[in-house]
């Protein structure tokens, strides 16, 4: 049912975690369900230790823990929870693509920006419109009375 101690979460080349990092528990599913809701653990936890873990490379496990720090615990665990399915095993896949979804957002650093100066036909193009803006409203006044 759980996956197994030797399965691999594989994100990309450099992000491979392995399941026994996780671990996992059930609890009673809320929502509708009818009298089956009440009998059987459809609702599935997994936790995952950051702190410990060391499948993640530094600089992943850095951006992971700035992006996702609300979704983490004080012991530095990452908890994620699903109930979407009334079956304990999709609720597992679930779990899994979430956390697939989380480490594949934070996989490739950000893009560093390079602040550039505006060109001399930017700035030109800018101060022609603010004049023609200008022009524009000036037209829109009635015109003055001279005494």
């Amino acid at each position: 049912m759980f996956p197994d101690e030797s399965e691999i979460l594989s994100v990309n080349h450099r992000i491979r975690v392995p399941c026994r990092e996780f671990s996992w528990s059930t609890a009673r599913s809320s929502g509708p369900g009818g009298q089956n809701v009440n009998k059987v653990n459809s609702k599935v936890i997994m936790r995952w230790s950051l702190a410990e873990s060391e499948s993640l490379p530094g600089d992943v496990k850095d951006r992971f823990i700035a992006a996702y720090r609300r979704r983490m615990t004080g012991e530095g665990e990452l908890v994620l929870s699903s109930e979407r399915f009334r079956d304990q095993p999709k609720n597992i896949a679930d779990c899994l693509e979430k956390l697939h979804a989380l480490l594949q957002s934070v996989a490739t650093a950000p893009k560093p920006r390079r602040a550039v100066k505006p060109t001399r036909a930017s700035k030109r193009r800018r101060v022609e419109a603010k004049r023609e803006r200008t022009e524009t409203k000036d037209r829109r006044r009635p015109p003055k009375i001279e005494e």
